[in-house]
Order: structure tokens, then C-alpha cells, then sequence
């Protein structure tokens, strides 16, 4: 290439999006790195790595051989991802900021950013792919079946993905690291992060106690029984077995082996009545959804698919479930599964698949208790 295109990669400081830059270069392209700084609250805590992980990123950027800039969008991110995620959680759900951070920072602030540099693709380290056909652009699963992450980039529309590479989405995991570690990264070994990028590896409760206010109540079982006190329903999430602090309820003079000795999971949050619901047993009732509803909508063609069979993940991590999808108009969906979902959570994101092709998504509204 006589003019070289120039794409400005999303380094932060793993192994995924340093491979991207390597693959980037190799492929003839001029690559500028940026550090996305996101969050500032507690720098000095043990618990953000940000500073590490920008000397990880530059150190990866001056092995490369290019620029990197530390770019903060801190601001944004309080503005446009942490107040959306205190919103859904003082109301009981539970809100996957990962989605929020990917369609309004990564995408969206940083795309814009990466413009003003002249740029004319970003590019990140996420395991999935773009695909155009026809003048408008698919989002695919990653190849790697373990590392896809297209459920969160499941809100990307048509000119973010007209603009955007994912160099490491035809490669499974292992490669990567092969690669990082042949050509010598300093990162090549490094464990990938885990956790959300503004609480990092630190105790969940503990950080959301800074920002929610407790309000203790009762913890009941479905005969209506009063097992314990829960310590605010914004802290915990349907499905929920550890922390419940009820284990060892029994009935008087149960039978060993018996269900009684079954597991508690959370079931529901009754946030009128301030009641934290609890069943014993994986596969009870109330925690299985036969159907959901979903709304803010975002469909990556830009209009909705026709009704129909389709996969849905109501979960990360979780196997396409087939079902039906009805579209009600641009902003809202429902899904009637074959088979009843298990531990569907208010807040998290339904996300739709044709095959290896990502639909969108939208955000749950119901659940088994009110489907």
C-alpha cells in the first residue's frame, strides 16, 4: 500500500488486543494503539489494575514498534455506563455493563476519537467477526466456540461495524497465545481479566455497598416462611446459591436424603414488599422460564429480523436456545423457548442468533414469575 490505512487499536494491556495490533502490522495497515482509561474512583486501590495495564499496553506498543496514546473517558463512562448501571440495579435488576461499555465507550466514544486521528477503521481484541454481504454487515460469532463474545457486542449498529476489525476473531485462544509468545510479547502469559472493568477482582457486595443503600428484609421460601434476613435485594441476582446465609435450614425431624437438604437458590425479588423469594433445588419451577420479554431493542441490520425460529442466550456462556421470536414493532420482542430457561434474569440481555450470524438483542424486562 502506497497511502497505508491507518486503524487505531483498543490496547488494553492483555494478550488479545496486543496479537490484534501484531496481525494489524502484518497486514500492511498503519496501527496507532490507544489505552482506554475508564475509570478513576479508586486508582490507588489494589483492586484497579488500570496502571499496570497501561505499562503492559505500552509495553507491548514500543515491542511493536508503534504509537500509543493513554486516552480517559472516564467522565463518559460515569455519565453513560456506571449511572445506567446503579439505575438497573437499585431497581432490582441486574444489568450487564459490559454490553453498555462496548455500545457507548469502545464504539462510540473511542470510535469518535479514533476519527479525529485520521483513522479509518478501529479495531479491538473481541472474539467475533464482520462480515459484509451486500452493502450491510453481519456480526459473527468468534470462531473459537469457548471465546466468542459477540453477546456483547450485540448492540453494534451498521456504521460501527462498517468501521471495526476483530483481527483475532478467526483464531481460537491457543493460537493467540502462541503467537504473543513467539513473537515475544511481554504480556504473552498474562491471565485474562475477568470481573467488570470498574470493580476488577474485588468482592462485588463490598463495591456496590459504596454507591446502594442496604435495606435489610425478609428472606422467604414459597410456603411463605421467613428463613433470614437479606441485606438489600439490589445485592443479589436470580439463580443466586452462595451468600444467601440460610444453609442450614431444615424442617424438624426431616429424613436425610431427603429434598431438605437440597440447595437455596434465589427465585425472585418482590421490590414492593422488599421480599427476597428462595427455592430449594436447581430444577424448581420458579426458576424456570418458559418465555421472556424483552425491550431497548437493538437490532445490528438496523430493523427487526421476521418472526421466527431463531437461538437465543439469555446468559453469557450459555448454549444458542432454540425459539421462537415475535418482534413487536422496532423496541421490543418475545421468545417462546422449546425448553424452559433456567434462572432468566431481569436486566441481563437476550441476544439472538441465526446460526453463527449475531441479530441483536434486547434487554429483559420479565421473568418466570410474571411470565
Amino acid at each position: 500500500m502506497a497511502n497505508k490505512q491507518r486503524v487505531v487499536v483498543g490496547l488494553s494491556g492483555g494478550v488479545d488486543s496486543a496479537v490484534s495490533a501484531y496481525l494489524l502490522k502484518q497486514q500492511g495497515y498503519e496501527v496507532i494503539g490507544i489505552f482506554m482509561k475508564n475509570w478513576e474512583d479508586d486508582d490507588n486501590s489494589e483492586y484497579c489494575s488500570s496502571n499496570i495495564d497501561f505499562v503492559d499496553a505500552a509495553s507491548v506498543a514500543d515491542v511493536l514498534g508503534i504509537e500509543i496514546e493513554h486516552v480517559n473517558f472516564a467522565a463518559e463512562y460515569k455519565d453513560r455506563v456506571f449511572a445506567e448501571f446503579l439505575r438497573e440495579y437499585s431497581a432490582g435488576r441486574t444489568p450487564n455493563p459490559d454490553i453498555l461499555c462496548n455500545a457507548e465507550i469502545k464504539f462510540k466514544a473511542f470510535l469518535d476519537h479514533a476519527m479525529r486521528l485520521g483513522a479509518e477503521k478501529i479495531a479491538t481484541g473481541h472474539y467475533a467477526r464482520v462480515r459484509e454481504r451486500n452493502g450491510s454487515f453481519e456480526l459473527l460469532k468468534g470462531l473459537d466456540p469457548l471465546k466468542d463474545q459477540s453477546y456483547f457486542l450485540h448492540r453494534l449498529n451498521q456504521a460501527q461495524l462498517s468501521k471495526t476489525l476483530f483481527p483475532v476473531g478467526e483464531l481460537p485462544k491457543t493460537e493467540v497465545r502462541r503467537i504473543a509468545a513467539e513473537i515475544q510479547l511481554p504480556n504473552a502469559k498474562k491471565k485474562d481479566s475477568t470481573g467488570i472493568c470498574f470493580i476488577g477482582e474485588r468482592p462485588f457486595r463490598d463495591f456496590l455497598n459504596r454507591y446502594i443503600a442496604k435495606e435489610p428484609g425478609p428472606i422467604k421460601d414459597e410456603k411463605g416462611r421467613v428463613l433470614g434476613q437479606h441485606v438489600g435485594l439490589s445485592f443479589y441476582t436470580l439463580g443466586q446459591r452462595q451468600g444467601l446465609g440460610i444453609g442450614g435450614v431444615k424442617a424438624k425431624g426431616a429424613q436425610k436424603g431427603g429434598n431438605d437438604h437440597a440447595p437455596w437458590f434465589v427465585a425472585r425479588k418482590d421490590m414492593a414488599s422488599n421480599t427476597l423469594w428462595v427455592v430449594q433445588g436447581h430444577d424448581h419451577p420458579w426458576l424456570l422460564t418458559p418465555q421472556l420479554s424483552a425491550q431497548d431493542v437493538s437490532w445490528v441490520a438496523g430493523h427487526p429480523p421476521a418472526a421466527g425460529e431463531v437461538g437465543a442466550k439469555t446468559r453469557y456462556r450459555q448454549a444458542d436456545a432454540p425459539c421462537r421470536l415475535q418482534p413487536q414493532g422496532d423496541s421490543h420482542f418475545e421468545l417462546r423457548f422449546k425448553e424452559p430457561q433456567w434462572a432468566v434474569t431481569p436486566g441481563q440481555s437476550a441476544v439472538i442468533y441465526d446460526g453463527e450470524i449475531c441479530l441483536g438483542g434486547g434487554v429483559i424486562t420479565t421473568d418466570a414469575a410474571s411470565a
